[in-house]
């Protein structure tokens, strides 16, 4: 900064000034300084700077892992608020550890003006107390330990419901469920209200749920192990698309024709979803959406709003019915 002020002939401060987007600095001498930065390569230190003026325009974002469409999506909602108020965005991974969750949180400190995160199987349990007080944070698809952390989340129970609801009414009669993760809060929400809605409607039927990790190894296991022909079935509610898809891929690959000898529905709506052949039914949870809305609630909290657990927001799933669950049915079950 020195050396651009002496090369243009002003103040370093009339140097900062200019530099800084300042509007006290004749454009004649704002030209003149410009044009000294750009022939000594002066680039601003965004350290310096932080310090100077007590912000990064920097928002942290940390996930549990950013493999797959949820995850970028999520990001891209987040992207579009951050960016769109000419912030940057910082982005961490804590590999779904929440040892690795906590030194993710604490190595943001000082780098960031606030923060969002999702914490690993979506409970707040598992980033213990590493969130600080002094950075604005808002919990993505999870809820608080207490009641001071705004929150922004996705009803996985109703949704759920939503979609084994429609099952039935498409006629299926014998409905397995592909859960995701054990200990992962939206895995248990989910087969929760697959289970309340088989309760429901079809109390006499035998809940069968097979054991999976959101991830598409476990669609093409169980699709093999129904193939196996241990049980009966006319219906797949998938706790998640990636498995959906993956299940589907199999099904087919044997003869099944999907919407016609066997249905198959997952969860989230991620763009695969509208992709494959044919388009799988899903419950819209609005990923894009839940990224925005947690960006927007940081920014609030940045401008001076003082938000917690009472301003969460809880996002209403939809159901989008596609080809998957077209029917009518060939037969009641395999």
């Amino acid at each position: 900064m020195r050396e651009v002020a002496k090369a243009a002939g002003v103040s370093v401060a009339t140097a900062s000034r200019a530099l800084n987007g300042l509007s006290n600095v004749t454009q004649e001498t704002r030209e003149k300084i410009e044009a000294a930065a750009a022939a000594l390569d002066y680039v601003p230190h965004s350290g310096a700077r932080s310090l100077t003026r007590q912000r990064t325009d920097t928002i942290g974002v940390i996930l549990p892992d950013l493999f797959g469409e949820f995850f970028s999506e999520m990001i891209r909602g987040i992207d579009i608020i951050v960016h769109g108020v000419g912030k940057n965005m910082l982005l961490g991974n804590m590999h779904g550890s929440p040892e690795e969750a906590a030194n993710a949180i604490r190595s943001m400190r000082g780098r960031v003006d606030g923060l969002l995160v999702m914490p690993p199987n979506s409970s707040a349990d598992t980033i213990g107390n590493a969130l600080h007080r002094s950075i604005p944070t808002v919990l993505l698809n999870a809820k608080p330990k207490d009641p001071t952390t705004p929150f922004v989340t996705v009803d996985n129970y109703a949704g759920a419901r939503l979609v084994t609801e429609h099952l039935v009414a498409q006629g299926a009669r014998r409905i397995v469920h592909i859960a995701g993760p054990a200990g992962n809060r939206d895995a248990t929400e989910r087969k929760r209200g697959y289970l309340d809605a088989l309760a429901r409607h079809l109390p006499e039927a035998t809940p069968i749920v097979l054991p999976g990790d959101f991830r598409e190894d476990a669609g093409r296991d169980a699709a093999r192990l129904l193939l196996a022909g241990q049980m009966a079935f006319d219906a797949v509610f998938a706790g998640n698309d990636l498995m959906a898809v993956e299940l589907m891929s199999e099904l087919r690959e044997a003869g099944l024709v999907i919407g016609k000898d066997v249905l198959v529905a997952g969860f989230d709506d991620i763009p695969l979803a509208r992709y494959v052949t044919p388009q799988l039914t899903t419950v819209h949870s609005d990923i894009t959406r839940l990224g925005s809305t947690g960006a927007l609630m940081v920014l609030r909290m940045l401008s001076g709003e003082q938000l917690s657990g009472e301003n969460g927001v809880t996002i209403a799933p939809a159901l989008a019915v596609r080809g998957s669950t077209a029917g009518p049915l060939k037969k009641a079950a395999r």
